[in-house]
C-alpha cells in the first residue's frame, strides 16, 4: 500500500496504521482530530469541510472539530472501518482526490513538528489489569516465594483494579515524585515522605469504543466491536508506598498520582494482522470458564522497549539507554478477555474509557517491564553507559517507551507503531 507522500518503510505511521490523535496547530486556536502518516498529521477537520469524508456510514456526523476522540470512538464498527478505509484510499499513490488538489493538501497536511498533541480522550474511567503471567510470577516470587507466586484466582480470571482517570496525562508531562506513608522498618511505626522506590510499568492500553449499557455484558466473541484502539501506558508506581498500603484493598496512593499515555491511538483494525497465539490457556493451565473462552488467537505480536535517560546522560550527550525489550504476546489474558470479564457482572463502559494490561514481562531478565523486576527489588542494580547505576528512578530521570509491529505487503516491509510515551521525574514538592 503505497502513498503519494514520502512514507519510509521504518516509520511507525504507515498507511497500514493511521493512528488517531487530537492536536492544535499554529494559526488555529481550536483543537482538532487528525491521523499520523509518516512525519505529518492529516487534519480530518479540513477533509470534512471539503467534503472528502462524506460517508453514508457516518450519517452526516463530522466529529473532527473536537478536543477529544470520544465521538470518533463512539462510532459503530462499520462506521469506523469505513472512515479508516476512506483515509487509506485518499492517501494512496493511485488516488487523485487529495494527491492532485494542492490547495487541500497544503491545508490538511501539517508537519508533526508544528503541532501540539493532546490527551486523546476524555477518560471517564480507567481500569488497570495484571495480565502478564511472568510479571505476576516475578512479583509473587519476590514477596511470597516461588511456590506461592501466583494467587489461586490468577489463572482463572483477569485480575484488575480501578485506577484514577483524573491523573492520566499525555506523554511529555513531567511527573512529580509522590509522597506517602512507608514502613522501611517493620519494627517501627510508618513514616511520611517522598517515595524512595519510584518505578515505571510498561503496559499496553486500549480504549473502549461504542461501550455497553448498564446490565448488559459484552460477550468475548463481540468484544472486538467495543474496542476502538491501542496506546502505550506507563503506570508509574511508588513501590515502597504500595508495599505498606496495598493490604487489603490494593494500590491507592502508590498509583493514582500519575499514569502516562501515548498521544496516538492505533486503530484496532491496524493490529488485526498481528494476532498470534499467546500462552495457551489449556494443557497444564486451567481452561477458562465459558464466558472467557476465545475461538481464535488474540495475543498481539508487538515489540515493546523501555529507554532510560539520566541528567548526566543528557549533559554528556549520551542517547537514552535501552533497559528492557519485551513483546505484548507475553500477555496471558487478551484485551477481549479483559473487557468481557470487566463487564460480565453488568458493569457499563463508555467511549473513551481506558483499560490497561498491567506490566508486560517476558521470561528473560532483560524483558522485564519494571525496575522492580529488572533490579529484582533493588538487589541487582542496572549499570548505565555513564557508570551510574539505578535500582529505582531518581529525580531528573526520563523514561521513554515505544512499540511497534512489523509486516510486509506487495510493496515491501512496513511498521505499525504506537509512537512513544515519555515522562521525566521532578523532585517532590517541598513540605511533602
Amino acid at each position: 500500500m503505497r502513498s503519494f507522500l514520502d512514507v519510509p518503510p521504518d516509520t511507525p505511521f504507515s498507511l497500514h496504521n493511521l493512528p488517531y490523535g487530537v492536536f492544535t496547530r499554529r494559526g488555529y486556536a481550536d483543537p482538532r482530530v487528525g491521523v499520523a502518516v509518516g512525519d505529518q498529521v492529516l487534519d480530518l477537520a479540513v477533509l470534512a469541510e471539503r467534503g472528502l469524508l462524506d460517508l453514508p456510514e457516518l450519517g452526516g456526523h463530522r466529529p473532527f472539530h473536537a478536543d477529544a476522540l470520544n465521538e470518533v470512538m463512539a462510532l459503530s464498527g462499520p462506521a469506523r472501518r469505513a472512515l479508516r478505509a476512506r483515509l487509506q484510499r485518499l492517501l494512496r499513490a493511485d488516488e487523485v482526490a487529495l494527491r492532485d488538489d494542492a490547495e487541500t493538501r497544503a491545508l490538511a497536511l501539517v508537519p508533526q513538528t508544528e503541532v501540539t498533541l493532546r490527551l486523546p480522550a476524555r477518560i471517564g474511567d480507567y481500569t488497570d489489569f495484571y495480565a502478564s503471567r511472568q510479571h505476576a510470577t516475578n512479583v509473587g516470587a519476590m514477596f511470597r516465594g516461588r511456590e506461592n507466586a501466583l494467587m489461586p484466582n490468577w489463572l482463572h480470571l483477569p485480575v484488575g483494579y480501578h485506577g484514577r482517570a483524573s491523573s492520566v496525562v499525555v506523554s511529555g508531562t513531567d511527573v512529580l515524585r509522590p509522597c506517602g506513608q512507608t514502613r522501611p522498618d517493620d519494627a517501627a511505626p510508618p513514616v511520611f515522605g517522598p517515595t524512595k522506590q519510584l518505578d515505571f510499568e510498561l503496559e499496553l492500553g486500549f480504549y473502549v469504543g461504542s461501550g455497553n449499557r448498564l446490565g448488559e455484558p459484552v460477550p468475548v466473541a463481540e468484544a472486538a466491536e467495543h474496542l476502538f484502539g491501542f496506546c502505550l501506558v506507563n503506570d508509574w508506581s511508588a513501590r515502597d508506598v504500595q508495599r505498606w498500603e496495598y493490604v487489603p484493598l490494593g494500590p491507592f496512593l502508590a498509583k493514582n498520582f500519575a499514569t502516562s499515555v501515548s498521544p496516538w491511538v492505533v486503530p484496532y483494525e491496524a493490529l488485526a494482522p498481528f494476532r498470534v497465539n499467546g500462552e495457551p490457556q489449556r494443557g497444564d493451565n486451567p481452561e477458562p470458564l465459558p464466558y472467557l473462552r476465545q475461538p481464535e488467537p488474540r495475543a498481539l505480536d508487538l515489540t515493546l522497549e523501555v529507554y532510560l535517560e539520566t541528567e548526566r546522560m543528557r549533559d554528556e550527550g549520551i542517547a537514552p539507554h535501552r533497559i528492557a525489550r519485551t513483546n505484548a504476546r507475553n500477555l496471558y489474558w487478551s484485551p477481549e478477555q479483559q473487557l468481557a470479564h470487566h463487564t460480565v457482572n453488568g458493569c457499563n463502559t463508555r467511549p473513551g474509557d481506558l483499560l490497561a494490561s498491567g506490566t508486560i514481562s517476558g521470561e528473560t531478565p532483560d524483558s522485564y517491564g519494571s525496575l522492580l523486576e529488572l533490579t529484582w527489588r533493588g538487589e541487582r542494580p542496572l549499570a548505565l553507559p555513564t557508570g551510574e547505576t539505578r535500582t529505582f528512578l531518581q529525580d531528573g530521570d526520563r523514561v521513554v517507551m515505544t512499540g511497534w509491529a512489523e509486516g510486509e505487503d506487495e510493496d515491501g516491509p512496513y511498521r505499525v507503531g504506537l509512537g512513544e510515551v515519555e515522562g521525566a521525574i521532578l523532585p517532590a514538592r517541598s513540605g511533602g
